[in-house]
């Protein structure tokens, strides 16, 4: 009998090369824990990273950063390079969606061992990154609303950013950056939102108590870094004011009628939600709506989507997100729904909405005499932030309706690209509304949503007869 000698099989090149680099900066640990898909992703398996190692970290007390235990993923970039995963690139390109994720927890005293739920978070978001092809960049937010572990925790939300020791590292089979998860509460997320997350980001290395410069998530943390550090916001409204926002749209909860103010009364529904300024619903208001709101003698409006558009659009739909690595243009306009153009950046992560359409040349515009917006709460908080951080600097803001087809978007008179103009301010495009907001405007609508930093009764409705337009807020 001849026995042939066993072949272990050779490490595929980018798995190599990242763990060539996990073993460099952790050479104590040649064999980390690791938690590992039993069924490939390729396989049919449900989670699209192989591996998940979970190293000790011994912190560093000179820069105030805490022993913690550091999870790296493996999958989200090409480790294989066969093309049974990601598009075989050339190795100056991207590796698969160019990044893999980390995450810094900070480790308990007497605890033993790593503990799992972050790779289970990590697997959710590889799983919307390859459902939806969007990649996550540093300075991204990931708004989460659930503690990260299930608990009682405030850190409930995420950010992104370079991981600090790893950074990024050339593969035989492309360029990988290492992306770690920074756990937040809800008012460093808004500060991000109204803000950019690279300054607030900034702001955590430097304030005691949020996990040094290597930005350590601890789940115990009560206080945020508004609480700990009173100077802070006034950095943050300083930023606000002087940079604007780096944020150019979220999804969100929209609708919209068309409706003059001149003429408007309270909507008329049986909708429990419904209130004086209207409720939720997808995109324009039907025909009967849009009569009632247009009583002083127009003819009625027919739905703005025919039947074999919205069938287009939906199958379009079904074909996923639009990749949201590109940064905006700041003073030039492109569709919400245009697969070349920029994306809207997401409010809420499990309300991601596909956004891509092939082409909108063909869809129906038509100028709107005047507008009646409706939004849910947490779609509307975010209203300061598109006049006061995009608008007033000359940029655009857009709401993609989460509910359907629908995208809003305000727009400086600065932008260009768009629809509209100063004598016909508000323009619908098939399913995108366009709303000119002039400077003036602005700032009324600017100092009206000061508002909204107290609280509310719901629906709350904001006019301006003098524009033409209102909006109303309703509960979430």
């Amino acid at each position: 009998m001849n026995l042939q000698p066993h072949v272990v099989p050779a490490t595929p090149p980018g798995l190599d090369a990242l763990f060539s680099l996990c073993r460099r900066v952790y050479p104590n640990q040649p064999n980390p824990l690791q938690v590992t898909a039993l069924v490939k992703y390729w396989l049919g398996g449900p989670d699209p990273l192989d591996y998940i190692s979970m190293y000790s970290n011994p912190g560093d007390a000179k820069n105030n950063t805490p022993p913690h235990w550091h999870y790296i993923s493996f999958g989200l970039s090409d480790l294989h390079g066969d093309g049974r995963v990601h598009e075989v690139t050339s190795n100056d390109s991207p590796s698969g969606f160019g990044f893999e994720l980390t995450f810094r927890l900070k480790r308990e005293p007497g605890e033993a061992s790593p503990p799992t739920w972050p790779a289970a978070l990590m697997q959710a978001l590889a799983k919307y990154v390859f459902q939806s092809g969007n990649t996550l960049c540093s300075g991204d937010h990931v708004s989460w609303h659930n503690a990260l572990d299930n608990g009682e925790s405030r850190i409930q939300h995420m950010l992104m950013t370079e991981d600090p020791v790893l950074g990024s590292i050339q593969t035989p089979l492309g360029n990988v950056t290492f992306i770690q998860i920074i756990g937040v509460c809800r008012e460093e997320l808004q500060a991000a939102q109204r803000w950019n997350g690279a300054g607030v980001i900034d702001i955590l290395k430097r304030v005691n108590g949020l996990g040094g410069p290597w930005l350590v998530t601890d789940m115990r943390r009560g206080e945020s870094v508004l609480e700990l550090d009173v100077c802070v916001q006034e950095e943050i409204e300083h930023g606000i004011d002087s940079e604007g926002s780096n944020l150019s749209g979220v999804s969100a909860r929209c609708a919209w009628v068309e409706a003059d103010p001149d003429y408007q009364s309270p909507c008329i529904s049986d909708n429990e939600d419904s209130g004086e300024g209207g409720f939720l619903r997808e995109g324009p208001a039907p025909e009967k709506e849009n009569q009632l709101s247009r009583s002083h003698g127009d003819e009625p409006i027919q739905p703005s989507v025919s039947e074999e558009e919205r069938t287009r659009i939906k199958a379009e739909l079904r074909r996923g997100l639009l990749n949201n690595k590109n940064k905006d243009s700041d003073d030039r306009l492109s569709s919400p729904f245009d697969s070349n153009g920029n994306s809207c950046r997401k409010n809420s992560f499990e309300d991601h909405v596909p956004q891509v359409l092939e082409s909108t040349e063909l869809l129906r515009t038509r100028r709107l005499d005047g507008l009646h917006l409706t939004f849910n709460l947490e779609s509307g908080l975010l209203l300061p932030l598109a006049i006061r951080g995009r608008v007033l600097h000359g940029r655009h803001f857009t709401f993609k309706s989460v509910l359907g087809d629908t995208a809003i978007t305000f727009v400086a008179s600065s932008v260009t690209g768009t629809f509209v103009t100063s004598d016909n301010p508000f323009v619908a495009h098939g399913p995108w509304l366009q709303v000119l907001v002039s400077e003036d405007l602005a700032q009324q609508m600017s100092e009206n949503f000061e508002l909204l930093n107290n609280d509310i009764a719901l629906p709350k409705t904001f006019m301006w007869k003098e524009h033409k337009l209102m909006i109303t807020i309703v509960p979430d």
